[in-house]
């Protein structure tokens, strides 16, 4: 399965024809110029539709606020340029598979001097070493027989 993002996605289909519609219904056709993190977009040589399909406008140019888009539709061909660019990196989102394959997963091996996670761990974790020594070392010491006092 190929992951695409929509940012990588919008960042390839730069200079190229897109359809946008809002929320509210309209729709814009025009070529991306630009877009950000937060998927606000500027579009040029821009034709605007009402909602109802009855009226039309043309722009040179217009901003679109990322929270207002319900959906964008982008040629098939930026698509494909899109996924020939994450299979050919060979990762898809943060190289998660690379990760997994270094130990790098969570929870995985090289967490640290102190092992895995939590707290439930029996053996050498932190102060694990220093509490079996003191277990050691109670057992070894000869133990007051019980009744007998010891006189100063």
């Amino acid at each position: 399965m190929i992951l695409l993002l929509p940012l990588s996605l919008l960042k390839t289909a730069q200079n190229h024809p897109m359809l946008v519609e809002l929320k509210n219904g309209e729709t814009y056709n025009g070529h991306l110029v630009s877009c950000d993190n937060w998927m606000n977009i500027n579009l040029r040589e821009v034709i605007c539709t009402s909602r109802d399909g009855d009226k039309f406008w043309r722009m040179p140019e217009c901003y679109i606020r990322g929270s207002t888009i319900k959906y964008l539709r982008i040629p098939d061909e930026i698509i494909d340029m899109v996924k020939e660019e994450v299979v050919s990196k060979g990762r898809g989102r943060g190289g998660a598979q690379q990760n997994k394959q270094q130990g790098k997963g969570r929870g995985g091996p090289g967490r640290g001097v102190f092992g895995g996670r939590g707290r439930g761990m029996s053996g050498p974790g932190r102060g694990g070493q220093q509490q079996q020594q003191q277990q050691q070392q109670q057992e070894k010491k000869p133990s007051k027989p019980q009744g007998m006092k010891t006189q100063h």
